[in-house]
């Protein structure tokens, strides 16, 4: 008697599940069996809200039942309301994103604290009008906070009603009282994002180092009242600090305090100083600190040579992340250098530097085994000729090479031998390349899922007429892709989900037609600026196509009130442009209760 596959035990199903990458796949997965349903719903443990129709959240939360983090950060109505809904929901939430929120949700905040005792992480930045009675609510309603994001929130005055703009000028921003408040309450908190909090001074980090002893991250970028000797009283009185992003170091200079600072820090394993004026003498004593250093960003910095970071990296060999955006003094022959002590590394950025070419990348990735995503854009990729010794690296999986305008279809013809695992790769404003060298990657790397190509004006189509099953994600705004491409789309890219044509002036009617048709699983398209289709495609687009959550339609699309409805009973968002502002028809949160849709 043959066995039923699906008759597995659930925690094999589990495991098979939780190996997929996005929780988007249990959409279709919930629709196989009301087994397979009961086993996503289970697994699921995140939910974006847009919509404010909270009288059927109560049903959405009862089927999601183990859900973890809920993200506010784009809901539209009442955020009182619904964290009144999710503190009663017998929900057991770690994560809570409400930035972007036009006001802070004070009772509805101060509700949840007192039912949700591991909520671990909160993220309010970019908020309207943050300020310090704000914080000292949180303080007070989420007393077991880990990690707190209160960054760029949104103070500018003149959005103020008339009545309060010529209130105490402090009163609508974050001050040093504020976060010494905060200090004195959260004693758990791990990670702190204060970046873009301009009011602040160097007695907040002072009160952040001597109150808070588990504080592991530190985030303090643009703020114009931190100083250097602020930073250095954090890096020597925070015992367990792992990590500090800061940015605008040493101008006019460094002082000695914060040079010797990294002495004391002996638990570091992250710095970024981007934006930075640093010298070798700063990067000589980082390098004689002994740090477990594992992530350098000096992205954007200046005065520094090849010699300091030279000695910098001699001193760190088991790197796993370097940022060397726009160091403008590396060329070919100092990466050579470089690379020997870069052999640990993971990841590296070396974006903007223009003296660098071919030779630079098949160095490191003939030198560095372990890097699987390496950015490169805008450099002199493309030039030199290919003499450097060429080695297969099989963990690459990432390469962001946009706007390399000498970047020829020989180059990727050369890419596609030598990273046969390539996922993911960008190759956007990449002038010189046609779909012969596209075809040539896509045929070689069988494993890529995202492919842009935004602005490449004579790429026409893929280049490639075979199946394309772990391609989900084609970036192609302004390209030449026409209908042809689009049909090679529909017959070889089954498991496609995210379709970007903006600006795609080839494109018609016809060949949308044919994606929407064969691509099962497409859950967002992009028409704008598409002027050869036809708006009235919208409604049959959603019709046909019951997978799409996101449509952005060509311009002029103007939906009737019956339309409107049609697209929110299917669970689509139409996002209508209106000038410079883009709206949109939202999901309605009754066909996510009845529907599988869950985003």
């Amino acid at each position: 008697m043959t066995e039923n596959p699906l008759d597995l035990p659930p925690e094999c199903w589990e495991l098979i599940f939780n190996s997929l990458n996005d929780q988007s796949h249990f959409e279709s997965l919930s629709l196989v069996s009301h087994r397979f349903l009961s086993i996503t719903n289970y697994l699921r443990n995140s939910l974006k809200l847009t919509d404010p129709s909270t009288p059927f959240l109560p049903q959405l939360f009862n089927r999601f039942q183990n859900l973890k983090k809920i993200d506010l950060s784009e809901f539209q109505g009442d955020p009182n309301s619904i964290l009144y809904l999710i503190s009663r929901s017998g929900l057991d939430l770690e994560s809570l994103d409400i930035s972007n929120l036009k006001s802070f949700p004070f009772m509805g905040l101060k509700e949840l604290g007192t039912k949700m005792k591991n909520l671990k992480e909160l993220n309010c930045s970019k908020k309207f009008s943050f300020r310090d009675s704000d914080l000292i609510a949180i303080a007070e309603t989420c007393e077991f906070l880990e990690v707190l994001d209160i960054s760029y929130p949104d103070n500018d005055s003149s959005f103020l009603p008339q009545e309060f703009q010529n209130i105490q000028p402090f009163s609508f921003y974050i001050t040093d009282s504020g976060i010494e408040a905060l200090s004195m309450k959260l004693k758990r908190l791990k990670r702190i994002n204060l970046s873009g909090n301009f009011f602040i001074t160097d007695k907040s980090l002072m009160f952040l180092s001597s109150n808070l002893v588990l504080l592991r991250e530190i985030l303090i970028r643009d703020c114009d009242f931190i100083t250097q000797s602020g930073i250095s009283f954090a890096m020597r009185n925070s015992p367990n600090l792992v990590s500090i992003s800061v940015n605008g170091i040493g101008i006019p200079t460094i002082d000695s305090c914060f040079k010797e600072s990294f002495a004391y820090a002996r638990g570091l394993c992250e710095i970024d100083l981007s934006n930075s004026f640093i010298s070798d003498e700063l990067l000589r004593l980082l390098g004689e600190a002994c740090l477990p250093l594992k992530k350098l960003v000096l992205s954007h910095c200046y005065n520094f040579t090849l010699a300091g970071i030279s000695f910098l990296l001699s001193k760190y060999q088991s790197l796993e992340h370097l940022n060397l955006k726009a160091a403008n003094f590396l060329e070919d022959e100092s990466m050579i250098d470089l690379s020997k002590f870069l052999t640990s590394l993971n990841f590296i950025d070396l974006g903007f530097c223009a003296k660098l070419t071919n030779s630079t990348f098949f160095t490191i990735l003939r030198e560095c085994p372990l890097l699987s995503e390496i950015k490169m854009e805008t450099t002199n990729l493309g030039l030199d000729d290919f003499t450097t010794p060429l080695v297969i690296n099989p963990q690459v999986k990432s390469l962001h090479l946009a706007r390399n305008g000498n970047l020829s279809d020989e180059f990727l013809k050369k890419l596609a031998v030598l990273c046969p695992n390539l996922e993911v790769i960008d190759l956007s404003h990449c002038l010189g390349i046609t779909e012969e060298g596209i075809g040539e990657i896509l045929k070689s790397c069988c494993e890529i899922k995202c492919l842009e190509i935004k602005r490449c004006r004579a790429v026409f189509d893929l280049g490639i007429d075979l199946e394309l099953p772990k391609l989900e994600v084609l970036q192609a705004s302004g390209s030449a892709l026409n209908d042809h491409a689009l049909k090679m789309i529909a017959n070889t890219c089954s498991r496609i989900l995210h379709l970007d044509l903006d600006n795609c002036l080839n494109v018609t009617t016809s060949g949308v037609k044919e994606v929407v048709e064969h691509c099962r699983t497409l859950r967002e398209i992009n028409l704008r600026w598409c002027d050869e289709v036809n708006v009235d495609i919208v409604a049959w687009m959603v019709f046909s196509r019951p997978s799409l959550r996101k449509i952005i339609p060509p311009c002029g699309f103007a939906p009737t009130e019956s339309q409107k409805n049609f697209f929110l009973r299917h669970g689509c968002l139409v996002y209508l442009y209106l000038g410079s502002k883009k709206l949109a028809l939202r999901l309605d949160v009754k066909d996510l209760v009845m529907h599988s849709a869950t985003e």
